[in-house]
């Protein structure tokens, strides 16, 4: 039996009405990432996604992270990785409507695409995985890349591979 996240979208910027669907599309990725990322949750337990803008999503990276500045997609784990079969929340993501749409726009991708993507990344965060070395960040691009795949979107890497 496939594990379930309850996913709370809470639409903080109404600047997300322009994702027409944006509720059901956070929901189709964070089954997508959990799908691969081969950790067991409890089924059930509750993931919260804000979207949210630049100056909340700003304030929240100057409080936690020391950075004063806004980013696309914060992630707020409430257990341990090794304790997520137990714990009733996953954890909280945070986008900010803003960068994520500038990015998108610089990328040549849809806003739904990048979203997807972002979500994907910020909930692999809460289940334990990292980009700190090499080889963290090619494990965890590759569950982006097949989760997004899943979902028919195309390797968000593809085109940096080719670039460098």
């Amino acid at each position: 039996m496939a594990q379930a996240l309850s996913v709370d979208v809470l639409v903080q910027s109404q600047q997300w009405s322009a994702l027409e669907g944006v509720e059901s599309l956070v929901e189709r990725a964070a089954a997508a990432a959990l799908a691969r990322g081969s950790v067991q949750v409890l089924n059930g337990a509750e993931l919260s996604v804000a979207l949210s803008d630049d100056a909340a999503v700003r304030q929240l990276n100057a409080q936690w992270r020391g950075l004063d500045k806004p980013t696309n997609v914060l992630s707020f784990p409430a257990a341990e990785a090794d304790e997520l079969a137990d714990a009733p929340h996953v954890g909280d993501i945070v986008l900010a409507f803003e960068t994520v749409a500038r990015e998108a726009r610089d990328d040549g991708k849809t806003l739904a695409d990048h979203t997807s993507h972002l979500v994907i990344h910020g909930l692999l965060h809460l289940l334990g995985f990292d980009h700190e070395t090499d080889a963290e960040a090619e494990a965890m691009e590759a569950i982006e890349i097949a989760a997004l795949s899943d979902l028919g979107i195309a390797d968000p890497y593809a085109d940096l591979e080719l670039e460098t």
